[in-house]
């Protein structure tokens, strides 16, 4: 409950002081925080970890992510703008009642997205990274999800095996030698292993290629985000892996899938 007895920074003087530490939405991020702030003294407190650096998301513990608040702790990985493309683009593929694999889950933002847009599905998510599992047990209890942690498809129960009509992977995929070019509030505040994708950004991906095949149900679709001029070399992956592939690219929100789908030559 606010204390009133003091009263909150004026919101110009908040857009004021995010706007001189370079907050691009300094605007929007001043409702948020003046908003999430339970008291006057936590608002100033906020107001000064938002000016150090540390992103808006992991201050007031949630993220927008396609209409949803998604909760995110300190550490773990923001869902990003562009990936709302991949939740688009697993919705167009997802029936009601589908199984649904969340691989490199972070938070749970795409799962507990497509499960809004979807409505009632099998949803299984796993993330090698303990803090963001919790934040995804948090993210998807409301609709069943099932969440596992552990390296990539490891911790899967085998009796999903060839049963998965729609796996997701927004893994990481920033070149090694790229993480230190990205914004501080990520490179700083987000855990590395949901950054680096390896020399070339596609390690992870790449295993995400080799393993989707023993989970996909007969016509089951893989679909994973990557940079535009890094797709060629997914599709390539992918068909290396049996399936077949496509890529889509939405300039509006400067998101690019590539999406393999089981062919019946693997049955």
């Amino acid at each position: 409950m606010l204390d009133y007895t003091v009263p909150l920074l004026p919101l110009p003087r908040i857009v004021d002081e995010l706007r001189a530490a370079g907050c691009v939405f300094a605007e929007d991020e001043a409702r948020i925080l003046r908003s999430a702030a339970r008291s006057p003294a936590e608002l100033v407190a906020m107001v000064e970890q938002r000016v150090g650096g540390l992103p808006l998301e992991h201050i007031v513990g949630w993220a927008e992510f396609c209409g949803l608040r998604i909760a995110v702790a300190p550490g773990v990985f923001v869902p990003r703008l562009r990936t709302e493309f991949l939740v688009q683009q697993a919705t167009a593929l997802t029936r009601p009642g589908a199984l649904v694999v969340d691989l490199c889950c972070g938070s749970g933002a795409v799962g507990a997205a497509l499960a809004a847009a979807v409505g009632d599905i099998e949803l299984h998510a796993v993330d090698v990274d303990p803090a963001a599992v919790r934040c995804a047990e948090q993210n998807l209890a409301a609709v069943g999800g099932n969440t596992y942690v552990g390296d990539l498809d490891e911790p899967l129960p085998a009796t999903l095996r060839g049963r998965v009509e729609v796996l997701v992977a927004n893994a990481p995929y920033v070149p090694t030698g790229a993480v230190a070019l990205m914004p501080p509030e990520a490179r700083l505040h987000e855990a590395r292993v949901a950054l680096d994708g390896g020399d070339d950004g596609l390690r992870i991906v790449r295993r995400v290629a080799a393993v989707a095949p023993r989970w996909l149900a007969p016509g089951g679709h893989v679909l994973v985000e990557s940079s535009a001029a890094q797709a060629p070399e997914v599709v390539a992956a992918f068909t290396g892996s049996g399936l077949s592939a496509r890529m889509a690219h939405s300039p509006e929100l400067d998101g690019t899938v590539v999406i393999g789908t089981a062919t019946a030559a693997q049955y």
